[in-house]
């Protein structure tokens, strides 16, 4: 029996995710530090007021509020005890959503971020033991009512390797995406043609694969193409692009990213061969709406050069457009430089 993302997809050209958890949560009262995912349990309703307000907009896919919900996430809260009981009232709370949305064609993906520790030989983490931390938050998202988990904001082997460990333990088919920072790498310096490869080496293999988060949907769209060029027939590729870039004004993060802008990047990933899109950061219900009614009066059209790309989503690295044309290789096995703690929480964050 096929999973009911693969059998929807076959009914649709494109599927529109959502957008970013943590905006919305800080504008509902999330402190910064705070752990949005303990909201699960202490303020369900307004994790599924969070859910409906991308389900209304048109959302198709919702991922849960656990990002961050492994142990060794979690221990920084206190909560490393309550993984389980977490993961699964993230999805159980989705699927409220869903059902009293009135829409039961609506995907609940699993979200499991990275676990903030290093692999080795950096740092303390085996895929072994990644994959033990992995496997916890995959039982309780499977649990809840899970359809697929949604590994994301991924940027080392290894780790990508652990969580797709863990999501399979758990029962879990999965969908896995990486986060492409300037220069066209990921943070441990691997390309998206270098992830497509890996893709296709994994057992089993993913629903999907694609990029989100990043430096805004510029760079996102110059992976894309790359991905593109390196993906098989039958692969699904998944676009969840920051809403722009972010920036402090008057005491707040704001992103640049308008609902226009959103728009047209959703265009261009269409176009480019991609079949799931979404927002990450900063992407607000207003967003997925411009997107929403942008894909459903789209017609496709032929892959967008990089200059098309470039006039209407913005400048991008000149790294990240050479790496459009640039050969496999060999994919790094340990990273050049550590990313900030900031970074790592990534969509959560955002």
């Amino acid at each position: 029996m096929a999973d009911r993302l693969t059998e929807l997809l076959k009914t649709r050209p494109w599927l529109l995710a959502d957008g970013a958890t943590g905006t919305n949560f800080f504008a509902m009262g999330l402190q910064h530090g705070d752990a949005p995912e303990i909201w699960n349990l202490e303020r369900p309703d307004d994790v599924v007021r969070h859910y409906r307000s991308f389900i209304d907009a048109g959302s198709d896919i919702v991922l849960t509020n656990t990002f961050g919900g492994t142990a060794n996430r979690m221990k920084l809260h206190r909560a490393e005890d309550k993984v389980f009981e977490i993961n699964k009232a993230a999805a159980e709370l989705a699927r409220r959503a869903a059902k009293e949305s009135g829409r039961d064609d609506v995907i609940v993906a699993g979200s499991i971020g990275p676990t903030g520790d290093l692999f080795e030989p950096l740092g303390p983490m085996t895929i072994e033991t990644g994959a033990a931390a992995f496997e916890e938050q995959a039982k309780g998202l499977a649990a809840g009512g899970a359809d697929v988990a949604w590994i994301e904001t991924m940027s080392a082997v290894d780790e990508v390797k652990a969580a797709v460990q863990g999501a399979t333990a758990a029962g879990l088919p999965y969908v896995v995406t990486l986060s492409f920072d300037t220069n066209g790498r990921t943070m441990m310096g691997i390309t998206p043609a270098q992830f497509a490869s890996l893709a296709h080496e994994l057992t089993p293999g993913p629903l999907a694969f694609g990029g989100n988060c990043g430096t805004g949907a510029s760079e996102l769209m110059a992976a894309l193409l790359n991905l593109k060029d390196a993906k098989a027939e039958t692969d699904v590729l998944v676009a969840k692009s920051n809403c722009g870039i972010p920036q402090y004004v008057e005491g707040a993060i704001e992103y640049t990213g308008t609902p226009a802008l959103m728009a047209d990047y959703a265009r261009l990933a269409v176009d480019a061969g991609v079949r799931i899109i979404g927002g990450c950061c900063g992407t607000s219900p207003e967003h997925i709406r411009a997107m929403r009614a942008a894909l459903e009066t789209h017609e496709k059209a032929a892959p967008p050069e990089m200059a098309t790309v470039i006039a209407k989503l913005g400048e991008i690295s000149k790294g990240a457009e050479q790496q459009q044309a640039g050969p496999l290789g060999e994919i790094p096995a340990a990273p050049a430089r550590r990313r900030r703690e900031g970074r790592r929480r990534g969509r959560a964050a955002g």
